[in-house]
């Protein structure tokens, strides 16, 4: 008797083993679906941004300083000479605004977008070299532009230098180049990942009929 009690004494004493409920494991399918829902609203902020940026806010800037174009929007460059008549037309507070402009939306688009299609080879691409090449190109635009803001702020502060104003018009060019770079990236992963799903869906269909 003394030894059966014991026994359900210790029984008692012993922790009850977890309960795992099988719904609350993801699956492989249910990560990627909630990674595109991400990638899908990550995608309508990059366009959101774009509009504000470049197309908005910029062009507005126009109106601050005589008509000229911000630097940031000449693909090509530009020259000492166009730095200096943006100096002289752009009064104290419009060089605040465009400083202003840079830390705030300049700072975000290329942010979001290095994230966003990052996040889009992520998803569907497999790990390897191809992936490592295809995330270089957004980080580097990210780090291009976030440099190219703060050169061009620079060019506004003292005398103008030459150098300076070649770094920042390089800085630009090359900018651009990269975020041309990082978007052919961004849709061609969406459309080859499209086209891939598509194909896997009417395979599986034509199996089916059979």
């Amino acid at each position: 008797m003394a030894k059966s009690r014991k026994s359900k004494q210790y029984n008692r004493s012993a922790p009850a083993a977890p309960v795992v409920n099988p719904s609350t494991e993801r699956t492989p399918e249910q990560a990627q679906g909630n990674g595109n829902l991400i990638l899908v609203a990550g995608v309508g902020a990059v366009i959101l941004l774009f509009w504000y940026y470049h197309l908005l806010t910029l062009n507005q800037m126009a109106d601050l300083s005589n008509g000229l174009m911000m630097p940031d929007q000449m693909i090509g460059g530009y020259s000492v000479e166009h730095i200096e008549a943006l100096r002289a037309a752009m009064d104290p507070n419009a060089v605040g605004q465009l400083n202003y402009l840079h830390k705030t939306a300049g700072l975000l688009f290329p942010l979001f977008l290095a994230l966003v299609t990052m996040l889009a080879v992520n998803l569907n691409t497999s790990r390897g070299p191809v992936r490592w090449v295809l995330w270089a190109v957004p980080m580097l635009f990210a780090v291009v532009d976030l440099w190219e803001n703060i050169a061009i702020d620079a060019l506004f502060n003292g005398p103008v230098d030459p150098a300076a104003v070649a770094l920042a018009s390089t800085l630009t060019t090359i900018r651009w180049i990269l975020l041309f770079a990082t978007v052919a990236i961004l849709v061609g992963v969406l459309v080859a990942s499209f086209i891939r799903t598509f194909r896997e869906k009417w395979e599986a269909s034509k199996q089916g009929l059979l």
